[in-house]
């Protein structure tokens, strides 16, 4: 199952393993090249579609400027990253590969340094900005106090994505991922233990969904209703599964009532990971943890869903598919490690491997 092909609107996806976004915050930090990809991106992301990949999501995206995670984010707000773009889904394409782009803006988790330098703030002075966020809550000690957003910029936001929507198709993208996970603007808006707001955007389930639903409803509308659209969400905050922590959060229940929103506004798959927002959450890692909050949402709905976390064996992917756990996986790391899982995966199981022909010494 895992080397069967998957349809989404007229798009065929080869097969169910795709690449999880994991940002490489090696993008130009200033002047015209900021937020272009360059020559590091092609070659990682063009070494997965050789290893067989079936679907590559890019990194998180920023929409805009303040969007970005770090300065060093790739972005698609303008002219010259649609451009550099169009030459890395051209590649993968030639290899068999879906290109699809994760759209995000950060939130209150924007203007932070490169994970191996610890991921810091990235105060002004250093070239970071003030961060954005559904109410004026820090993400955790030591980082800035975000801007809340009034009601208008807001809506500035939800014209971001739909823009950076536009430029994704310009540069040949055929899917569209929403980033709605991880603690990061939009998500940050789900979560009761990020957004206080009282207005329109917050309190109510309504409320604190909405901003996710006017995001889905944008770039559904610039995007072709022959391509997919994906949305990625962070199943739980972990914080209600733990008894001893009191603080309040987003729930697995609250991710099932999600999917059969946004299903109903023409989303296409459900990205499901966990965690992200909520420092110190206590997280009980392991193979395959985070797979159960898919399987649920898969089981309770008719939205297909994607697996993610710790999937690093080629029978225990198989065995989520097969089993109907999910309809694709996700890896991250494992690709990090290893760009070529996916032919190798195949030959374990027997399925016919995908190597291109520069490389038949492999077969």
């Amino acid at each position: 199952m895992l080397f069967e092909p998957i349809t989404l609107r007229s798009l065929t996806v080869p097969n169910r393993i795709w690449m999880a976004p994991m940002c490489q915050y090696s993008a130009a930090t200033d002047g015209p090249e900021t937020g272009v990809p360059h020559d590091w991106h092609l070659s990682h992301l063009a070494a997965r579609a050789v290893g067989g990949t079936g679907l590559i999501l890019t990194e998180a995206t920023a929409v805009s400027p303040e969007g970005r995670i770090s300065p060093a984010d790739l972005g698609l707000w303008n002219e010259r990253q649609e451009e550099a773009f169009t030459r890395i889904t051209r590649l993968l394409k030639e290899h068999g590969t879906v290109p699809g782009i994760q759209l995000a803006h950060a939130g209150r988790k924007a203007s932070t340094g490169p994970t191996w330098r610890g991921g810091g703030p990235v105060g002004e002075a250093d070239g970071g900005w003030r961060p954005v966020a559904p109410s004026p809550l820090p993400f955790a000690p030591g980082h800035p106090v975000p801007h809340e957003l009034t009601a208008d910029e807001i809506q500035r936001v939800v014209g971001d994505f739909a823009r950076a929507a536009e430029r994704a198709l310009r540069a040949g993208f055929q899917v569209a991922e929403v980033h709605g996970a991880h603690g990061y603007l939009i998500g940050e808006f789900l979560s009761p233990h990020s957004n206080h707001r009282t207005d329109g955007y917050g309190g109510s389930f309504d409320g604190r969904v909405r901003l996710a639903l006017e995001v889905v409803d944008a770039v559904r509308a610039v995007w072709p209703e022959d391509l997919p659209v994906f949305f990625r969400v962070s199943a739980t905050d972990w914080l209600t599964e733990n008894p001893e922590d009191e603080r309040e959060g987003w729930t697995a229940d609250d991710t099932v009532r999600l999917a059969k929103e946004l299903l109903a506004r023409g989303v296409d798959l459900l990205d499901t990971s966990t965690g992200g927002n909520a420092p110190g959450a206590r997280i009980p890692t392991g193979p395959g943890y985070q797979v159960p909050f898919a399987a649920r949402v898969r089981a309770e709905t008719d939205l297909p869903v994607a697996a993610v976390g710790e999937i690093t064996e080629p029978r225990q992917a198989e065995e989520i598919v097969a089993s109907g756990q999910a309809d694709a996986v996700l890896l991250g790391r494992e690709l990090l490690r290893n760009p070529y899982w996916p032919n190798l995966a195949a030959r374990e199981l027997g399925a016919q491997p995908r190597w291109p022909d520069q490389y038949h010494r492999a077969v």
